[in-house]
């Protein structure tokens, strides 16, 4: 497969950032794309809406449907699935991408923090993939993809934000689980994460920590995500895949045109040693 023409994705998180780059890269294909996302109305700090989502992925070439939901809803998640499959007819691929994010230690991270956390980034992701499953079995080609980082098990990964971390790696322990639990069933479960920090909203989540001269842009994200999900289901499953080597393998070599300042040093994302 060499595109994503007529594929129907459904992508969480997808009003900005990653989630909306990966929709927009699949709607230059064709793509029907469901733009699955709690900010239906203009945020007072953070740019985008499922609205204006969906319009660009329109002018993009693809076809969109802008669905309300927060992901921590399970009758809300099974609704959002029957709508997206009743609307294009099917879904072929489902991109958990909705995440939240705290870098905090033990001592100073509030348990409603840690609930949002584990409710959006683990039980989120798996409530997601649970609900589109059946509508998967019978998509073309279909995946899942996870945003979520390789099972590293350093411990300097955990020491700081031990809470964020967890969270994280349960996304990853669901493309553990469910990449064997599903490989009969001919769906693809992986996981994707960027070598470097990508210069999204998140990054002021940091503290401080990361100038935006010192990040990727989106695209190297939306470019990898794109290179996996039209591989053969039945042969590529149950990889935790960072952006970099994807590109890399697909020919690229040169990656300036994805820095936010070409030539600035670059800061590794979390997770990679």
């Amino acid at each position: 497969m060499s595109d994503l023409k007529g594929k129907t994705l459904f992508i969480t998180g997808g009003s900005r950032g990653i989630g909306r780059a990966i929709a927009l890269r699949a709607a230059r294909d064709g793509a029907n794309i469901v733009i699955a996302a709690k900010t239906d109305k203009p945020h007072p700090k953070l740019p985008g809406t499922i609205h204006t989502v969906a319009e660009e992925v329109e002018t993009a070439g693809g076809k969109a449907l802008a669905l309300q939901l927060d992901v921590r809803d399970d009758h809300a998640v099974d609704d959002a699935m029957a709508a997206a499959a009743e609307h294009f007819d099917g879904i072929d691929i489902l991109v958990n991408n909705a995440s939240a994010i705290t870098l905090r230690n033990t001592a100073d991270l509030p348990m409603r923090r840690f609930d949002l956390m584990f409710d959006v980034n683990v039980r989120g992701t798996y409530s997601c993939s649970r609900a589109a499953l059946p509508y998967l079995e019978k998509g073309d080609n279909p995946h899942i993809l996870n945003l979520s980082p390789p099972l590293n098990m350093n411990p300097a990964w955990f020491k700081d934000h031990t809470a964020y971390t967890m969270s994280k790696y349960g996304m990853s322990m669901c493309v553990l689980g469910m990449s064997e639990e599903f490989r009969d069933r001919g769906i693809a479960v992986n996981a994707l994460w960027p070598r470097t920090v990508i210069a999204t909203a998140a990054i002021n989540m940091l503290g401080g920590m990361v100038k935006p001269e010192n990040c990727r842009t989106e695209a190297i994200m939306a470019d990898a995500a794109h290179a996996i999900l039209i591989r053969n289901a039945r042969d590529c499953t149950g990889n935790f895949y960072i952006d970099e080597v994807v590109l890399a393998k697909t020919g690229v070599k040169n990656f300036d045109a994805y820095a936010v300042e070409p030539g600035t040093p670059l800061m590794k994302d979390l997770f990679l040693d």
